[in-house]
């Protein structure tokens, strides 16, 4: 009948736009829709940082920023090792000269801001990442609060400890989230109290 034949067409063509949306979850309104492009980002990415990014990290950055898709990043990445372009060593990603070279011709085809945020929110975890590694902050949960405990370590050396006692694990979470933020500064505030 005529009412089916409406029912069905209205069924086909609301279908591609439900697939559409499942693949542009997650994405902002600027982000990297296909996967060469994503390709790209993720050369630039590792050719450009100091240090190598883990797997875990790559989507932290890309997906976490709202850049790109998980599943089509997850794709775009197998693809470029496959091609040789993007080697694991070690659980680190590392970008082949094969790959450097692709990425650096073609890093213009993505736009300079999806670059930037890309690039700043590497930068930002792995500072925070080398920040864990060199510093020290434990918390303990106590009968009515949790202490929290601060080192800022120089080389091997701990040249600074604080014991804070906070109210709930919330404020505990946040006292490690500014004191990561910039070890040095909170160091350097409390030597500058001390000695004023």
């Amino acid at each position: 009948s005529d009412t089916d034949s409406r029912l069905k067409f209205r069924s086909n063509k609301e279908v591609p736009q439900m697939e559409n949306d499942s693949f542009s979850e997650g994405i902002e309104l600027g982000g990297l829709r296909t996967k060469n492009e994503i390709k790209i980002l993720i050369g630039y990415l590792l050719g450009r940082l100091d240090t190598p990014l883990t797997r875990e990290q790559l989507d932290e950055v890309i997906c976490g920023e709202e850049l790109a898709n998980y599943f089509e990043m997850s794709q775009a990445l197998s693809e470029l090792a496959d091609n040789g372009n993007v080697i694991i060593k070690d659980n680190d990603l590392v970008i082949t000269d094969k790959g450097k070279k692709n990425s650096e011709t073609l890093e213009h085809d993505i736009p300079f801001t999806v670059r930037e945020k890309a690039f700043n929110a590497a930068v930002r975890l792995q500072t925070r990442l080398r920040r864990e590694r060199e510093n020290r902050i434990s918390i303990d949960r106590v009968e009515k609060g949790c202490n929290v405990t601060i080192s800022v370590v120089d080389a091997d050396d701990e040249i600074m400890s604080v014991k804070l006692f906070v109210a709930d694990y919330d404020q505990a979470l946040a006292v490690k989230e500014r004191f990561l933020e910039d070890p040095v500064k909170v160091y350097s505030n409390i030597v500058a109290l001390l000695l004023a």
